[in-house]
């Protein structure tokens, strides 16, 4: 497949990729879109970035456009399944840009909104259903979705489904699933249990691999300092208060870190939105907005809740917390320098933190440049006399505490703590 037109796809699909101004199909797309128009079983091992949504949004558009299966209520024709709400709306708004010119249904079922629209839309007949398992499972149950009809079925960013603990509903989805079906299952790893899933879900596949070493792009810099931890938030204003800095996205490793994050952040001056699980639907787009509108320019963000966010002209990522899967580093660094852009990614590690860095070095192939080479843990930056350090607490205080002990003669202890921090 070298480009489009060779496809000779469904004449209104054709022309909506015409206008986008697809011409040369990415390496996911050559690969995969050829099969699965034919029909087959498709294995893809690509992550956010590569183009992979319209590896399978084509070729099921295409099979809308030239087929025009009858729809049912609340009997969908096709079912996507993706781990969180953001991305269910992604690839609802890429279907929308695809399929422009064509005539076809799209519900999109997630959780933290009432689910009456939901139903009302799946009771009018849909072909294409969207959805994330939680919220489908609940209109499972409740007898508001069949899946009789499902010809076709997609699984996306499978190990991060994995991740969120998503295994279970999965296989009360697929068992629900008519067994003469297509279906596709992408995933940015394929470790042994996604293997060992995809065996379950796929039949004869067609293994599609896209390297992630393409996502570690040669136009984003990648750097990390070394700091004490009660030192990271000051040393990510001071980062972020420099006029270098732009559009920025800071990831941190749980939901509470970047509610408390953001909290130290704005009492320095510095306006900062969060994103992750437990924030509501329309807090999460609406930070999202904000953040695409440059009304801000700091959005906080765990790894889950930033997994497939698809922004353009993010110039900076900052680790501030390093990440315990160094596949995670690879999708945080892709947030930035996409379609060709520049961009910056610089990571913050403490000492309980190497492991994690050295993980992440062996994973990229390559060791990240050093800021602040010099630097030796254990030297905190110095404090007023008997006054603050940067964790807010008093230095003549912890003098005066008989336990308190310097950290040269708590070497032990500190590798114990750091073995169990990393671990």
């Amino acid at each position: 497949m070298q480009n489009f037109e060779s496809l000779n796809l469904f004449a209104p699909l054709e022309k909506a990729l015409r206008e986008l101004n697809y011409q040369t199909p990415t390496p996911i797309q050559a690969k995969a879109i050829p099969p699965a128009i034919e029909g087959m079983d498709i294995l893809g091992c690509a992550s956010t970035g590569t183009g992979k949504t319209a590896a399978f949004a084509i070729p099921i558009l295409d099979f809308l456009g030239n087929e025009k299966p009858r729809t049912r209520a609340y009997h969908p024709t096709v079912l996507i399944l993706a781990p969180t709400r953001e991305l269910v709306i992604q690839i609802a708004d890429s279907f929308g840009d695809y399929g422009k010119h064509m005539k076809f249904r799209q519900t999109l079922v997630y959780g933290g909104i009432r689910q009456d629209s939901q139903v009302k839309s799946l009771k009018h007949g849909t072909d294409v259903l969207i959805a994330t398992p939680g919220r489908l499972m609940d209109l499972m149950e409740q007898g508001k979705v069949k899946f009789d009809d499902i010809q076709i079925f997609v699984l996306d960013e499978a190990d991060r489904m994995l991740d969120m603990g998503f295994l279970p509903a999965l296989r009360k989805i697929v068992a629900k699933l008519p067994e003469d079906r297509q279906s596709m299952f992408f995933s940015a790893t394929l470790s042994p249990t996604i293997r060992e899933l995809a065996a379950t879900f796929l039949f004869n596949p067609i293994s599609v691999t896209v390297p992630s070493k393409a996502l570690t792009a040669d136009g984003v810099k990648q750097s990390v300092r070394y700091v004490q931890r009660d030192e990271k938030v000051n040393a990510l204003h001071s980062y972020l208060s420099s006029d270098k800095v732009d559009r920025t996205i800071v990831f941190t490793r749980t939901k509470h870190g970047a509610n408390n994050l953001v909290k130290k952040l704005e009492r320095q001056g510095i306006v900062a939105l969060a994103i992750h699980g437990n924030k509501s639907q329309g807090a999460r787009q609406r930070a999202l907005d904000a953040f695409r509108d440059n009304k801000i320019k700091t959005l906080v963000a765990t790894d889950v809740a930033a997994r497939g966010i698809d922004i353009e002209g993010v110039t900076h990522v900052v680790n501030f917390d390093m990440p315990v899967e160094p596949e995670s580093y690879v999708h945080r660094v892709g947030r930035t320098g996409r379609a060709g852009a520049k961009g910056i990614a610089i990571s913050y590690c403490t000492s309980a933190e190497t492991k994690e860095l050295k993980a992440i070095e062996k994973l990229i192939g390559f060791d990240l440049r050093v800021e602040n080479p010099k630097f030796k843990f254990g030297e905190s930056a110095p404090a007023a006399k008997g006054g603050k350090s940067a964790s807010g607490k008093s230095q003549g205080s912890r003098r005066k505490n008989k336990s308190y002990k310097p950290h040269w003669q708590m070497k032990g202890r500190n590798k114990r703590r750091s073995k169990t921090a990393s671990a």
